[in-house]
Parts: C-alpha cells; sequence; structure tokens
C-alpha cells in the first residue's frame, strides 16, 4: 500500500514542466551542441622547442599573425614576424612511413609542405578514415604543394597505382613530406628479413647452427602439446629461452547476421571467445643450450596454472633468465629468475593478496642496466608505489610512500630519478587529477612538478630541462604553461582556452561534488550536469550515467562538453556521474570492494552521494532518479532496479556483460578469479531477474564482439519467465555499443521523456 501511494505520488511530480521534453527540446539540445562545439577559444598552438631550450609559438592578434618566443628563464618576446625574434620559421621534416593508415578523425588543423624531388609528377591522395585513396592532383618534378590538412591525416603519393613513392601522416603545426628516393624505398620495400635462428616443424624446435646446418633440438611435441620457436636469446649467444604450449579448449560464439547489406539471405559468424572457466592454454618454459645443441629442462612446478608468463629478461652476464609469473585467478604474481645452465627456478619477488593482484593495470618493471636492481611497483602498503628490488635476495625497498598513488611512471634518467604520474599528491585537491613528480632513486627529494588545481598533461623539451604543461578542470578550461623541470617552477603562463562565447551560449560547466560516501568516511567524487535553461526553483528528475569497472575511474576530469550527458541533461534532467567503492586508482581497500561482488557497482556510495547533493539541492527530485549505461554500465544499468529498485526508477541498459560466465575470460577473472565459484551466479542479473522493479530498456547488437549478445537474451528469456515487462530493441548487424547511434541514442532520450517526465517524447 505504501508502495503504491509513493507512486501516485511520483506520477503527480513527473507532471511535464513546460519546455520540458518537448520538440522545441530536442532541436534546441541539437543546436547548442553544434553551436558549444563550434565556439572557439581553445588556446593549443603548436609550441616548438627553439635551438636555446626556450618555445615559441604563432597566436592570432586580431587578424594577424603574432610570434610569442619564451626563453629558459621565462622571459617573454612577441613580434610580428619570426626574424624579429631571432627565429627560424621553417616546417617539421616529417618521417616517411611504411605502412598506410586511415587518416584519424582529428579536427586539429595543420599544414603539409609536399615536396616532389623525385624526376617524374606524382599524383597526391588523400587516406579517408576508411583508408581509401581520395586524389589531390599531381605535384610536378621540384615543385611544392601546401596542402591544409589536420593532424593524424594520412597523405600518400604514386606514380602510378601500386607504385606509391612516399606515405605521410601529418602533424601538428606546419611539416614538411619529401618525396624522394628514401621516401619510395621506405613505402615500397619490405624490411629486410633477418635469417631465422629457430623455427618449428612438426610442433618441435629446430636450431640453425654456427655452420648453416639445422639441428632438431625436441622430439616429443605434438599437435596438443608443442614447442613454439624461442624468442628470448642470453646476450652472450649460448642459451636461448622459449616455451611449450598445451593447447586450451576451443570456445566459439556463433552469432546471426540477421540483415546483411550484401545479400538476402543472413549469415552466419564465428568466433573463438574463451569464457571463464574454460580450459587455457597451459605455457612451460625451456632453455636450449646453443653451445651443445640440447634441450636444458626447466621445472615446471612453480608455473602450474600459469594465467601468463611474460616480461622475459636475460642479466647482463647472462646467468640467468627472469620472467614474470601469474597465476591464474591473480592472486599471486611473481617474479622468478631461471638458472640458465641447471634450468633451477628462484623466486626474485611476490606479490600475492587475498583479493586480486591489479595486474592489467599496475605491473611495472624498470631493469637497471647494472643487473642488480630493479624498480617494482606495488600496493602491498594499501597504495600503489614504487619498490627498489635487489635481484640476488629479492630484498625491497619502498621509494614512494604515502596516503597517494603512483598512476604511471614516465621517466627514469641515468641517475637513477624517477619522473612519474602521480594521483592524490595534493591533499587538497581531487584525488584523481594528476600531477607530475619526482623522486631520487633512494626516495629522497619527493618533488610536485606541478600543483594548479586541476587535472595535467604535459611534455619535455629535448634536453628535459623545461616542459610545457596544460591542465584544466571540468568546472576550468585549459591553462598552457612553461615550467622548469628541476624545481616545477612556473616560468610563463603560455595561454588559456577564452570559453566566453561557449559561456554566452547558455553553457553550464559541471559542478563538482564530493560526500561520504557507505562507511560515513570515504570521499566519494561526482559531478552534477544542469541544463542550460536550468532554474533552481523547479523540480528535475535526475539521470545517473553509470560505468563502474574495477579497471579504472570514469568521471570527468578534463574540460569538455559531454555530449552523450548534455543529450539528456537538456531535455530537462539533472545527469550524474560518481565513482563509487569498487573503481581503480584510489586505495586498495577502496578498489577490493569490487572482489567477487560486481553487483555491488558501488550503489551505496552512489546513493549517499545523491542524497547528499540533493539535501541541500532542493531541485534535485529523488523521487524520479534514472540510470543509464553500456557494457559493465549496462551491466550495472540493470542491476540498479534489481538491486535499489526502491531508489532507481527508471533504466537503459545497452550490451550489458549481464552475466559474468557468458562475457569475456580475462576481465571477469580479473575481478571474480578462479576456479568459478557460486559468487558468478549471484553477480548474474539473469539470477536476479524476478526482482525487476521499475522501467527497464534494453538495447544490443546482434553482432557483438565484445560481450557475447546471447548475454542479453538471457536476461531476456529470465525476465520473460519472470512476467516482468520492459523493453528491447536488437539492431541488426549491431557492434558493441549501439547503444550509441544516433537512432539509440534519439531512443534513449524518449524513455528517459515518457517514464521520468511523464509526457510523451518530442510532442509539440
Amino acid at each position: 500500500m505504501l508502495r503504491t501511494l509513493c507512486l501516485l505520488l511520483a506520477g503527480c511530480l513527473a507532471t511535464p514542466l513546460p519546455g520540458q521534453g518537448s520538440a522545441a527540446d530536442y532541436l534546441r539540445t541539437d543546436e547548442l551542441l553544434r553551436k558549444w562545439s563550434k565556439a572557439g577559444g581553445s588556446f593549443d598552438p603548436d609550441i616548438q622547442w627553439s635551438a636555446d631550450g626556450g618555445v615559441w609559438f604563432t597566436t592570432s592578434l586580431g587578424n594577424r599573425r603574432q610570434y610569442v618566443r619564451v626563453d629558459r628563464e621565462g622571459t617573454v618576446q612577441r613580434g610580428d614576424d619570426a626574424k624579429q625574434l631571432g627565429l627560424k620559421e621553417e616546417p617539421k621534416l616529417l618521417k616517411p612511413r611504411r605502412q598506410r593508415p586511415a587518416s584519424s578523425n582529428s579536427q586539429k588543423p595543420a599544414t603539409v609542405t609536399f615536396e616532389n624531388r623525385l624526376k617524374r609528377p606524382i599524383h597526391l591522395f588523400w587516406l579517408d578514415r576508411r583508408g581509401k585513396p581520395q586524389s589531390y592532383g599531381t605535384i610536378a618534378p621540384g615543385k611544392r604543394l601546401t596542402q591544409p590538412t589536420f593532424v593524424g591525416h594520412s597523405w600518400i603519393a604514386d606514380y602510378k597505382k601500386d607504385d606509391v613513392v612516399g606515405v605521410f601522416v601529418a602533424q601538428a603545426g606546419a611539416g614538411l613530406a619529401v618525396f624522394d628516393e628514401k621516401s619510395r624505398r621506405v613505402a615500397t620495400l619490405a624490411k629486410p628479413k633477418k635469417a631465422k635462428l629457430f623455427f618449428v616443424r612438426g610442433n618441435d624446435v629446430w636450431w640453425r647452427a654456427a655452420d648453416g646446418e639445422p639441428k632438431r633440438l625436441t622430439d616429443d611435441g605434438t599437435a596438443e602439446d608443442g614447442y613454439q620457436a624461442p624468442r628470448y636469446v642470453a646476450p652472450d649467444g649460448s642459451v636461448a629461452l622459449g616455451f611449450r604450449v598445451a593447447k586450451g579448449q576451443s570456445h566459439h560464439v556463433h552469432v546471426v547476421e540477421s540483415a546483411p547489406r550484401d545479400q538476402v539471405q543472413p549469415k552466419l559468424h564465428t568466433m573463438q571467445y574463451r569464457k571463464p572457466g574454460d580450459r587455457i592454454d597451459r605455457a612451460r618454459p625451456v632453455l636450449f643450450d646453443l653451445v651443445n645443441g640440447r634441450r636444458i629442462d626447466v621445472d615446471e612446478r612453480p608455473f602450474e596454472n600459469a594465467w601468463s608468463i611474460n616480461r622475459v629478461h636475460w642479466a647482463p652476464d647472462s646467468s640467468e633468465v627472469y620472467c614474470l609469473y601469474n597465476r591464474r585467478g591473480h592472486q599471486v604474481l611473481r617474479l622468478y629468475a631461471i638458472n640458465a645452465k641447471t634450468g633451477k627456478v628462484r623466486t626474485v619477488l611476490e606479490e600475492k593478496s587475498d583479493t586480486f593482484v591489479d595486474y592489467s593495470q599496475k605491473t611495472y618493471l624498470h631493469w637497471f642496466d647494472d643487473g642488480t636492481h630493479l624498480l617494482w611497483a606495488s600496493e602491498r602498503d594499501g597504495w600503489n608505489h614504487i619498490y627498489d628490488v635487489d635481484i640476488k635476495n629479492g630484498a625491497m625497498r619502498q621509494v614512494t610512500r604515502g596516503r597517494w598513488l603512483v598512476r604511471k611512471v614516465d621517466h627514469v634518467d641515468a641517475d637513477g630519478r624517477i619522473w612519474f604520474t602521480a594521483l592524490g599528491l595534493h591533499a587538497n585537491q581531487d584525488p584523481y587529477y594528476a600531477h607530475l613528480a619526482r623522486v631520487d632513486a633512494d626516495g629522497q627529494n619527493l618533488t610536485a612538478l606541478t600543483d594548479a588545481d586541476g587535472s595535467h598533461v604535459w611534455e619535455f623539451s629535448p634536453d628535459r630541462q623545461l616542459f610545457t604543461t596544460r591542465w584544466s578542470r571540468v568546472d576550468h578550461p585549459w591553462v598552457t604553461e612553461l615550467r622548469r623541470a628541476s624545481d616545477g617552477k612556473l616560468l610563463a603562463e603560455l595561454g588559456r582556452d577564452d570559453r566566453s562565447k561557449m559561456l554566452a551560449q547558455g553553457f553550464l560547466p559541471p559542478e563538482r561534488f564530493v560526500a561520504k560516501g557507505r562507511d560515513g568516511k570515504t570521499d566519494i567524487y561526482g559531478i552534477l550536469i544542469k541544463p542550460s535553461n536550468f532554474d533552481p526553483k523547479r523540480r528535475y528528475p535526475v539521470i545517473e550515467d553509470i560505468y563502474a569497472g574495477p579497471h579504472s575511474h570514469f568521471v570527468p576530469k578534463r574540460w569538455g562538453i559531454g555530449r552523450r550527458q548534455r543529450k539528456l541533461a537538456e531535455l530537462g534532467f539533472i545527469v550524474v556521474r560518481i565513482d563509487g567503492m569498487g573503481t581503480n586508482w584510489r586505495s586498495r581497500a577502496f578498489h577490493d570492494v569490487c572482489w567477487r561482488n560486481l553487483k555491488d557497482s558501488g550503489f551505496p556510495d552512489r546513493i549517499a552521494w545523491l542524497k547528499k547533493a540533493a539535501s541541500t539541492r532542493p531541485y534535485m527530485d529523488l523521487t524520479r532518479v534514472g540510470i543509464f549505461g553500456g557494457s559493465a554500465g549496462g551491466q550495472s544499468s540493470l542491476a540498479a532496479l534489481l538491486h535499489y529498485g526502491d531508489f532507481y526508477h527508471v533504466a537503459v541498459s545497452d550490451c550489458g556483460c549481464h552475466d559474468n560466465r557468458m562475457d569475456k575470460i580475462w576481465w571477469n577473472e580479473a575481478w571474480l578469479g578462479w576456479p568459478i565459484g557460486p559468487w558468478y551466479a549471484d553477480n548474474s542479473n539473469v539470477t536476479h531477474a524476478k526482482n525487476l522493479r521499475g522501467k527497464l530498456f534494453l538495447t544490443v547488437g546482434e553482432r557483438d564482439t565484445n560481450v557475447d549478445p546471447a548475454s542479453t537474451m538471457q536476461v531476456v528469456d529470465a525476465l520473460v519467465r519472470a512476467h516482468k515487462d520492459f523493453d528491447l530493441v536488437v539492431v541488426p548487424g549491431g557492434k558493441h555499443g549501439v547503444g550509441e547511434s544516433q537512432y539509440l541514442q534519439r531512443r534513449r532520450q524518449d524513455f528517459f521523456v515518457r517514464h521520468l517526465l511523464g509526457t510523451e517524447p518530442r510532442h509539440d
């Protein structure tokens, strides 16, 4: 009775407000997105490093071009031409390519000057985004042609078809593409083939000895358990490491393309697609003595149940070869050393977890040339940090430490100093903001080289004495700076985006918001996006755009339009994005929430965040809450109605991995482990389909090669058996992410308008 009353009240509140979900709103939304995209004001010049170590670039000043030069002390000079500032303005020489890539979809302007140094006219072609050539005329011998283009666009020239004389890809700024014998040779000649030292014949390894005669090194290989040709030869050439691999099972997924474009009858497509629990290839290392021409057996026991054996590295003196062993289930990661003479295996270091080792995102090894130690990343103290490891005894010394983490190691210099991307380094900032930092090899002199309150990207000068950095936030446009690499001192602000025109056209930047999560202690970060005609006196339904995959975090941290969210917000919604517990790049404890618990999707944190936001924002109507997402977000958006149907009321779920037993093997075993246990079924939306509450719209492409489309259809079957009502669109020939197609984006808009605003969409 109480729930019926709540639904009736919600229905009353859903009475559409003026200008919400109407045809005019749809048209206005599309028009605003076009205007904002074209508003300009971006400061992103082609910054060049000058010979004296400073930088220079050109910018527009009214109707004329202005040159700006900044020296290594930060002194800024401006002039109307390059000579005035002592600059030589020459296009950058582009390197000829062998491959012929399709053009990117970049819209950043560039120019390329094509110079024909050959003795015949050449035909110039632009390769479109499908890699198909489009003619741009001819260039006579000894002549040049300057062509406006875009960064990442590909250009080729030939004498005639199949006689290519050069391939070039445009870079930022002005580039020079020289067609000569070198470019022709790169484009037309295959790389010289090296004589193969090893080859496989009849599943066994053969070796070409010094006299050139092939010699058989194994004689027990079979079709089901054969050898691979060794690829890792010791520095002194005396020993090689190879692998013997027992084949795993085949797992074929069959899908029907019901409406192919090239024929009337449907097509059957089959792909190899291993799923959690399948028997995988079983690799074991083998050594080969290249002096005596014999196999050296390696103890196989340490390599049992290997998910992977990789990161092979030889000791400088050829005494040992190292490899990284990842036990299936991803709870044990070990670096082994194999004795090159005896095949005996010792453990250099081990990472072990009761939950999972985040091997796919946080594995890092850096070998020092002296062969005595290496750098390694570990979460053993609860945060991802760098450790120095003694290779002989495995002793580990922590290099970085603190309640922040190392996101990526960018560079290790000759003195062992480590340059890295840090998250959470500035305690008063969003912990997801990327900052550049440096630390000495002994862990001393930790230096933050960026400090602005935003997320940074950077580029170093050729001598690494200076760097440029660009930073922004979702509510702060990009700023470009020149800084000194030794201490991060700001030498000069080079420029910043001018988004005044965009703001004048009604663009409201997202609002950042932080609230405590389920434990009442942990900060949860998210953003709110309002419509451009926002009225704080109105009540707006709330829609969450969810993706809770444990491999990363997903709330935007940089300036942008956010087209996907804006297409909903402008119709009369508050759209939010939140990173709940279980997502990546916070503390180890924050991440571990996802372990065998993907159905959680951080919902207790998300709901707490939304309630806290609404407590001071009366325009947020939490009696009308929607949610949508694709792939893992599709799994989560449906789970919201299955497990939290008292809070979420409407969901749109695209190409969801609704049952983790049906999805790709690596992603699901990474977070749910192996062998398969009852938690796999407990996390499945199929298992809980009978608990559906609210309005559900499912979409899927019948030719999805990322997530088996049967995952969606099995949810459909369970919903039908449970007599649950829902909407479904299966797109013939549709691939993964088909929910972001123009048609289904519009259907998503319609679904939320209909069920959260309580009006027929696109009404007049």
